[in-house]
């Protein structure tokens, strides 16, 4: 009898235990996350931080020029078999739409990126090679010259494994590349999403942003196609298996 008693004793205080460590490391994994992005902050003289409801921070400034760049890390845990993955997501807002087509490219794409842009564009595209499964799309306005011109640089953008998506639209531009790749410990048996490093250097931010503005250059002030050629019939997403983006008939998506 005293034993049983002296175990359910040991089993409450080892439940006690965990539960308070795990309490305190998911409280302090809230913590860091908070402050991913405070040496970032320092490279820009209005940078406004603030937090989204999974307590990863984003980031508003402005450039020299005046465009407002906007920072955001997003976390991605959605593909089975694949540690979560910390995507860092840079957006350059144009001061004014610019007259362009929207073109963009998704690498590796599952159907689960519920970030992307790219998926919500109506028009395929035949995508740059590059080795590795490419997604690309537009609103069907490029000319088939801007589409070359596009695919050359896209071809050179994706050869780096870490860029995710690339988008251009008449109000900016998009830039998603890998921050970091969750804990394959904590992931594999405690199903935890932690991800090994204190903060995003300035110098990957600052990357992603030259990264951008280059691929901004890319279609910069020019005239989209009075009607584009379609190089596929627009296929929906509901045909894929996922969920109906929202209706834009070519129209620029808002980024």
């Amino acid at each position: 009898m005293a034993t049983n008693i002296a175990f359910a004793i040991f089993a409450l205080v080892s439940v006690a235990w965990l539960v308070a460590r795990a309490v305190q490391d998911h409280s302090s994994a809230l913590a860091m996350r908070r402050g991913l992005l405070d040496e970032v902050a320092g490279l820009f003289g209005d940078a406004r931080i603030t937090l989204a409801s999974d307590c990863f921070p984003r980031l508003r400034a402005h450039l020299a020029d005046g465009r407002e760049v906007k920072i955001e890390l997003i976390a991605d845990t959605l593909v089975f078999r694949r540690l979560p993955q910390l995507w860092l997501q840079v957006t350059l807002v144009e001061t004014a739409a610019r007259p362009r087509p929207s073109l963009g490219v998704l690498a590796r794409p599952t159907g689960a990126e519920f970030y992307s842009t790219v998926h919500d564009l109506p028009q395929w595209i035949d995508p740059p090679q590059i080795g590795a499964p490419l997604l690309m799309r537009g609103d069907g306005r490029a000319s088939p010259a801007q589409i070359e011109r596009a695919s050359a640089h896209f071809r050179s953008l994706f050869s780096d494994p870490t860029v995710k998506e690339a988008t251009i639209t008449p109000r900016g531009v998009r830039l998603i590349r890998q921050a970091a790749q969750g804990d394959r410990g904590s992931h594999l048996l405690l199903r935890q999403t932690r991800f090994p490093f204190a903060a995003v250097s300035p110098e990957m931010v600052q990357r992603a942003i030259s990264e951008a503005e280059a691929l901004r250059q890319t279609l910069s002030d020019e005239q989209s196609a009075p009607e584009a050629v379609q190089l596929r019939a627009p296929v929906s997403r509901s045909r894929q298996g996922t969920s109906q983006g929202p209706a834009r008939l070519g129209d620029p998506i808002r980024i």
